[in-house]
């Protein structure tokens, strides 16, 4: 079995995060999903973020398709042991994440980019929400 990891906030799903999904479904058998808790949200990206909290951020993506499991991590140091603890066969990660450090590499066996698609973004979605 091949198993493929991405994590993110994923905090109001937009094309681009089902896109990212399906395509690193086709890579494996198993799709892990981790996602930031609410409180290193809140620390990341500000006080009025996340807009939905961990649990229903959990329960939208075990609705997707592609999802196999969904897991909740709280610090870097907790992800990174995830990340280690699974040793994934490929992680995903956003190519806007090229030539930055990313927490977790070294314990997946490939790394792959995943492209954005269009101008998709949860902050765009948001600001015009507001």
């Amino acid at each position: 079995m091949k198993t493929v990891w991405i994590n993110g906030c994923f905090d109001i799903l937009h094309r681009g995060h089902f896109e990212m999904f399906k395509f690193a479904k086709a890579l494996g058998n198993f799709l892990v999903v981790g996602i930031d808790a609410d409180n290193k949200v809140k620390n990341d990206k500000g006080a009025d973020r996340p807009y939905n909290c961990q649990e229903d951020r959990k329960f939208a993506l075990e609705c997707v398709r592609y999802i196999d499991k969904v897991v909740i991590f709280h610090t870097r140091k907790e992800l990174e042991m995830m990340i280690e603890g699974l040793s994934p066969d490929i992680m995903i990660v956003g190519s806007d994440w090229r030539g930055k450090e990313i927490v977790g590499q070294k314990h997946a066996k490939q790394l792959e980019f995943f492209e954005r698609i269009g101008h998709y973004s949860t902050t765009n979605i948001l600001k015009g929400i507001k």
